[in-house]
């Protein structure tokens, strides 16, 4: 069962700044609502090759997991790997500008569960997607907030 979420909210700000601040892993506490801490793993700024650990609460465990950032098109897109943790993960960032020069951003997480995991595929899709709205909801209203 392959986990495959996407989720996408307008927020009224340029699409550099969204971007700018969307990528920076050291404000990734602020707006992603399960995710406790980061710890960089490589020296910042973040580029292509950059390794971040972060430590989230999903379903009521603790995870611990490293993304490695694989690509990366500044103000475009971003997409991160996990390079180890309990849950085979991609995720991408994509902002694109609207007619009114706001950003649309998407957020989307797929990877396959591999062992036990794959028991709780479905239920993990809806999880992740109900946790994604929360999270781009909080990044909307901190960026909005401005």
């Amino acid at each position: 069962m392959h986990v495959d979420v996407v989720t996408s909210v307008v927020i009224r700000r340029p699409r550099a700044e969204v971007a700018a601040y969307a990528s920076n892993p050291d404000h990734v506490p602020a707006w992603y609502v399960n995710i406790t801490s980061v710890e960089w793993q490589t020296a910042p700024p973040a580029a292509v090759g950059t390794r971040v650990a972060f430590v989230a609460r999903f379903l009521g465990r603790r995870l611990a997991y490293t993304y490695e950032i694989v690509e990366w098109v500044p103000d475009v897109r971003i997409v991160m790997r996990t390079a180890e943790g309990p849950f085979p993960m991609e995720t991408t960032y994509t902002w694109t500008s609207t007619p009114e020069g706001w950003t649309l951003m998407t957020l989307r997480n797929r990877g396959t569960p591999a062992g036990f995991s794959v028991l709780f595929a479905p239920f993990m899709a809806r999880a992740v997607r109900r946790a994604n709205r929360k999270d781009l909801a909080a990044l909307r209203a901190l960026l909005e907030s401005r």
